[in-house]
């Protein structure tokens, strides 16, 4: 608890093993044998599912199929997941039960040729400064844009109408907005009666929604709540993005579901301009799906479960994939806990500051035999591993492609070369498979790419060639010779039942207020989000100045300043019922009373995650970082003089 000195994270150009609970530098033989003697020990004692693969969303497409490659063909289990988990799991699961697939159905392009966006739980002009860039020349262009968020975010300033809701009340606002859009006759009937089901089902559901029962639940009035419905129904081109607002709730596929009823209903999908678009925080959190490092799919987003998918993997593997899936994320965490997981190999990522209730993943990973950590800093979660391997940055030091939220692959290109002692991470993977029995070998990550390609229909098309002299592609994209549209979904609107396919359905979905529920004792509602001039945890973007940057305070409204008794730059103890922390308070006027709001990004110093939660939606795993029960207290003169 309390304010420490950040010291700088160095980069990492050794190899590192523990020896008497203390890590010291090591060859690379020695690492490397290390590291895979441990993967077989536990294995053999705890069979294949002893083991967890935690891949990287920074990295490239090339790494991320290699890495659930290695998880599958080498050790033989589906565990392996990113930080997708932490983020927009939701999404994918949402949007893969109604459509088939987990990707944004529209293009950047269509964005800015909208007439209509709405950004529910998106403060996208910090979080997402280039997709807002899309959104601003939209606006500019004479579309009306509408922000749905708790908080007067920068991104809200630019909006034309700024809804307020309550923390945790999307499903009851969404279900009003539909109920509106019902009774005023604005249903696109041609479109649900030809490309959905289940309609009747969830009018049904809705119909206790009134505007004025909403109001009361969500805190947005009424007719903000019918201008909206009308706004959105009425549009020709109407986008409607989010972000972790919607997916970091204990019911966060239920959020996301909720507001592709909304499009469904008014045929805001299939065409061109208008669409529903998660936007993913990390530069490859998209494609590190689509390659298959998630415990459910295989690359392509492929299901795991098929039998003829993975006959067509083993084929070209040599492997024998299990027919189940694997655990998540949320799963391997549990399994550690109940011992069942024994062993992880974890690259470019940092759960034990990045996890809800943190302290509780500290503790999960400390009981490990044995943890192996890739990466370019020794993380806190580094500081924990039985070896460390220094790895290349992604982003700069190797070659390969990224996907972004549009769904457009692109190529990346080495830039400068990785320092002396640090060493491209697909050539890692090849040296721990080769000794656990599998002789990998890659000259370049077009040899991967073109490996992972051939397995998977909707990227079949794109060649390197291709994706330098196009400057990118959309998926899918099965075929050299030619281009799918933009957007996706079209066959909805078909009128041929056939080529149409599986109608997209309805979703019936009940409210769930927050599980950490506000009490005397803990009376205030804690929010959790990003700022512009930091990422994440801090571990990249801390080591480098910036003038926005304040380092991590406990956001109130005025009002709730005054009553607490506490000035803007004091130091309070903030408490939720796992945990406490310190931090100084910052005065927003863009709060309401009864509403806090922390980032994530100093966990050094402030350890944010140490009072969140970690409930979590029982379909993707995400936990509900949005919303925490806290009490604020003032801090006495002893305190104080500790400090």
């Amino acid at each position: 608890m309390g304010r420490r000195k950040r010291e700088p994270y160095v980069r990492l150009t050794r190899p590192l093993v523990r020896d008497a609970g203390v890590l010291r530098p090591a060859s690379w033989d020695e690492a490397l044998d290390r590291a895979a003697e441990g993967f077989r020990r536990n294995v053999a004692a705890g069979g294949p599912d002893a083991f967890g693969m935690f891949s990287c969303a920074r990295a490239t497409n090339e790494m991320n199929y290699v890495a659930q490659k290695f998880a599958r063909a080498v050790i033989g289990t589906n565990n392996v997941d990113s930080c997708n988990r932490t983020c927009h799991a939701p999404s994918v699961a949402g949007l893969a039960k109604v459509f088939g697939s987990g990707g944004g159905t529209s293009s950047y392009q269509e964005i800015e040729d909208a007439d209509l966006i709405v950004l529910w739980g998106s403060n996208a002009r910090e979080a997402h400064p280039i997709f807002f860039q899309h959104v601003l020349k939209a606006v500019h262009k004479g579309a009306r844009l509408y922000v749905v968020d708790p908080r007067l975010t920068s991104t809200a300033k630019w909006a034309h109408k700024w809804l307020r809701l309550n923390v945790g009340t999307d499903i009851p606002l969404a279900n009003a907005i539909a109920r509106e859009i019902i009774h005023s006759g604005l249903v696109n009937r041609s479109f649900v009666e030809r490309g959905t089901e289940g309609f009747a089902e969830y009018a049904a559901s809705v119909e206790q929604w009134t505007l004025p029962v909403a109001e009361l639940e969500t805190g947005v009035p009424a007719e903000l709540i019918r201008e909206l419905a009308h706004a959105y129904a009425r549009a020709d081109r109407g986008q409607l993005s989010w972000t972790l607002g919607i997916t970091e709730h204990h019911n966060g596929t239920d959020n996301v579901l909720s507001l592709i009823n909304l499009s469904l209903l008014t045929g805001q999908v299939g065409r061109y301009g208008a669409g529903l678009n998660p936007l993913r925080g990390q530069n490859n959190v998209q494609g590190g799906g689509d390659m298959g490092a998630i415990p459910d799919r295989l690359p392509g987003f492929q299901d795991v479960q098929d039998a003829d998918v993975r006959a067509a993997f083993d084929a070209a593997w040599g492997s024998q994939i299990p027919p189940y899936k694997g655990w998540n994320l949320t799963q391997m965490l549990a399994a550690m806990e109940r011992g069942d997981m024994t062993t992880v190999y974890v690259i470019g990522e940092n759960p034990v500051q990045s996890e809800a209730d943190c302290e509780h993943t500290v503790k999960r990973m400390s009981n490990l035999d044995h943890v192996v950590v890739q990466d370019i800093f020794l993380t806190k979660t580094a500081q924990l591993a039985h070896v460390v391997l220094p790895a290349s940055a992604a982003w700069c030091e190797t070659d390969g492609t990224f996907t972004n939220s549009e769904r457009r692959v692109q190529r990346v290109r080495k830039a400068v070369s990785a320092p002396d002692g640090a060493r491209d991470d697909i050539e890692l993977l090849c040296e721990l498979a080769k000794r656990l029995g599998h002789d990998w070998h890659y000259d370049s990550a077009e040899q991967v790419w073109d490996e992972m390609r051939a397995l998977s229909p909707m990227h079949r098309g794109m060649s390197y060639a291709r994706l330098a002299d196009l400057g990118g592609i959309q998926w899918p994209c099965p075929s050299e010779d030619s281009l799918e549209p933009t957007y996706l979904h079209a066959r909805l609107w078909e009128t041929d039942p056939v080529k149409r396919g599986r109608p997209a359905p309805f979703s019936v979905l009940r409210h769930s207020p927050p599980v950490d529920e506000l009490t005397a004792e803990f009376p205030l509602r804690l929010t959790t989000g990003r700022r512009l001039d930091s990422y994440n945890t801090g571990v990249q973007s801390a080591g480098f100045p910036s003038p926005l940057r304040r380092g991590e305070t406990l956001d109130l409204c005025p009002q709730d300043a005054l009553d607490l008794g506490v000035v803007e730059d004091e130091l309070v103890q903030i408490s939720s019922r796992r945990g406490a922390i310190v931090a100084p308070v910052r005065i927003d006027e863009g709060l309401r009373p009864g509403l806090a709001f922390m980032t994530f990004h100093f966990p050094d110093e402030v350890d944010v995650n140490q009072i969140t939660i970690e409930a979590t939606d029982p379909v993707a795993g995400t936990a509900e970082y949005k919303a925490a029960a806290i009490r604020v207290d003032k801090l006495d003169s002893s305190q104080m003089a500790s400090r």
